[in-house]
């Protein structure tokens, strides 16, 4: 199934944080906040978004933003361009 998000909307796959502490504790699912920085997936028909964020970029977005969807058994969020709050450069 293929997504494409509609206007000023931005489909972000969820990156994996990390599990365990600095001291080797491991952190339960259910203690583990949902995470705030993803992979675009896909960008929407806004064409000013367009040439601000491209597919494959890491940004952080808001923590209560957005809608979350699974698809395929994958979580994805989408969100609309106010709730980007930075892109990520690796």
């Amino acid at each position: 199934m293929k997504i494409k998000p509609m206007d000023d909307r931005i489909l972000i796959e969820f990156v994996e944080e990390n599990t365990k502490t600095a001291g080797g504790i491991i952190i339960p699912d259910t203690v583990k906040e949902k995470p705030k920085m993803g992979k675009v997936v896909a960008v929407g028909t806004d064409e000013d978004l367009k040439e601000n964020i491209k597919e494959g970029d890491f940004v952080l977005f808001a923590k209560y933003g957005g809608e979350d969807i699974e698809v395929e058994g994958k979580e994805f969020k989408i969100v609309q361009r106010a709730d980007i709050l930075a892109i990520v450069e690796q």
